[in-house]
């Protein structure tokens, strides 16, 4: 990964959101909620008085509005602070 998050911050691709329809109606990616779970892609080195605890590799929750969109090479990705990210999976 070309990307490096510094201090206390993850780089976190989320899941692709389900495709849903309704009665044959497609609903397109601008009115779909944004996923609220993803992958940890890269991670920061912590600081001196919160150490790293997520790593590469780790699934996780996260809150609805966390987080700085991001869109590298083609892919999208979410940037935050380790403290808002809610839960391991």
């Amino acid at each position: 990964m070309k990307i490096k998050p510094l201090a206390d911050r993850v780089l976190i691709k989320p899941m692709a959101s389900e495709e849903k329809t309704i009665g044959g109606i497609i609903i397109p990616d601008s009115a779909k909620e944004k996923p609220l779970q993803g992958e940890i892609v890269a991670v920061g080195n912590g600081t001196k008085d919160e150490e790293m605890i997520l790593k590469e590799g780790d699934n996780v929750l996260f809150g609805k509005y966390a987080g700085t969109e991001l869109d590298f090479e083609g892919e999208k990705y979410l940037i935050m602070r380790q403290s808002d990210v809610l839960a391991i999976i």
